[in-house]
């Protein structure tokens, strides 16, 4: 294999693999920012290819090339991942295992076709856009969804890989298409590696799958129970309406009785009276959606149980551009971690206020007094206050990754702010 040859490799996949990388990751930027940055990086760094190349030749290239690419690389992805810890290193470790089976792929056509270069041009152009597609289609969406389900167990995977990684390119000299050992060994190992990473893919679906299982559940359950709760103020207030309407023909004669006396005033009092007694016991309807009434209604009316002055102001169409089951969650979550950091102060200290309203845009803002400083993650998400919660939260950002919308998280001034935009 020529040098010239080598270095279209290295340069290649460079390329190749920081393009994946950064499709793989979730940045933290804009789009037009990330792709700024990401585009600046393979320049620099492929002309740090090339320079090397020039200046030492080829074998020299070879042993710096984990210095001058793999390095950089990692820096990068952290730099513009809005994930950290063993996560990001799984991703970048996936990015790597991607790049490694086209240049495996593309090097055993290459040596099968009697090392033609346009063969290996063909290969490697098919195997990208064929990885692209699976990366981006399938792999990335599933990735992020289980993210915010496991915890543990990310360094195994990791561990896993890199252990590929170092025998693959280290531990087997040479490249594949350009010895026969370096060609059957290394495709044979992305093979077992490959057929971990499809377990590994199988069990992430299966446990995303009994997530979603548990999520419809509680969107069911959530959804009987804000239901019952209203039908059980609608019968409360139907019972009371039978009552006033029994009493009606007593307070008519009451007022009769005092107009014929000429007692004007005390007339006019007990209308009053009777009107104000009417206005406490009318069922109070905060939109037209019926579940998202049946959540204000059931939440709003605990947290005017637990002594919490309320701010609320609703503008809801009757359709909604989210499903109304998804969006009755994710409000009924933010208002119950709303009412339990209410709790844990004073009565006359808790506030909590709610503005949701469909345009221009559907936005939701839950505000609620709270204790001392909430800390926020590397992603600018709320930890649990205690073991066993922050099931609220992740069910929050899975409803803002399924429908690509903007949430935000801010302390300020003793208050808490929930902020999600679509």
């Amino acid at each position: 294999m020529s040098d010239w040859v080598r270095l279209f490799i290295m340069l290649y996949m460079t390329v190749v693999g920081l393009s994946m990388g950064a499709a793989f990751v979730e940045s933290r930027f804009s789009r037009c920012r990330t792709v700024w940055i990401v585009c600046s990086a393979i320049i620099m760094i492929s002309a740090l290819v090339v320079l090397v190349y020039l200046e030492a030749g080829i074998d020299t290239l070879v042993q710096a090339y984990p210095l001058i690419v793999h390095l950089p690389s990692l820096l990068l992805f952290m730099l513009l991942s809005s994930i950290r810890g063993w996560r990001l290193v799984f991703q970048i470790f996936s990015a790597v295992l991607f790049c490694n089976l086209i240049h495996h792929g593309g090097g055993l056509v290459f040596y099968l076709t009697g090392q033609q270069f346009w063969s290996l041009l063909s290969a490697y152009l098919l195997l990208t856009a064929g990885m692209f597609w699976f990366l981006m289609r399938w792999l990335r969406p599933l990735f992020y969804r289980v993210c915010l389900l496991l915890n543990r167990g990310w360094w195994m995977m990791c561990l896993i890989i890199a252990m590929y990684y170092w025998i693959g390119i280290y531990l087997i000299p040479g490249y594949v298409g350009e010895s026969l050992s370096s060609t059957m060994l290394k495709p044979a190992i992305s093979c077992l590696m490959i057929g971990f990473y499809a377990v590994l893919m199988v069990f992430l679906s299966l446990v995303q799958r009994e997530e979603e299982a548990r999520h419809d559940a509680q969107m069911f359950s959530m959804q009987v129970s804000a239901l019952q709760k209203r039908m059980d103020a609608i019968r409360g207030a139907e019972e009371m309406v039978r009552v006033e309407r029994h009493d009606l023909r007593h307070r008519l004669l009451t007022v009769g009785e005092l107009v014929k006396k000429g007692k004007t005033r005390a007339a006019l009092d007990f209308i009053g009276l009777s009107e104000q007694r009417l206005n406490e016991k009318k069922t109070e309807h905060w939109c037209r959606p019926p579940v998202m009434d049946a959540v204000f209604t059931a939440y709003l009316e605990e947290a005017k149980q637990q002594k919490i002055r309320t701010d609320v102001r609703i503008a809801l169409p009757d359709s909604l551009p989210v499903a109304e089951g998804e969006f009755a969650i994710v409000l009924a979550n933010a208002l119950e971690n709303a009412i339990h950091a209410c709790l844990e102060l004073p009565e006359d200290e808790r506030r909590l206020q709610c503005r949701v309203i469909a345009h221009p845009q559907l936005m939701m803002e839950i505000k609620n007094t709270c204790a001392g400083t909430v800390r926020l993650d590397a992603r600018g998400m709320p930890g649990p206050s205690k073991a066993g919660h922050g099931w609220g939260t992740q069910s929050i950002a899975a409803f803002c990754r399924k429908y690509r919308a903007s949430c935000q998280y801010e302390t300020r001034d003793g208050w808490f702010i929930l902020r999600i935009v679509l």
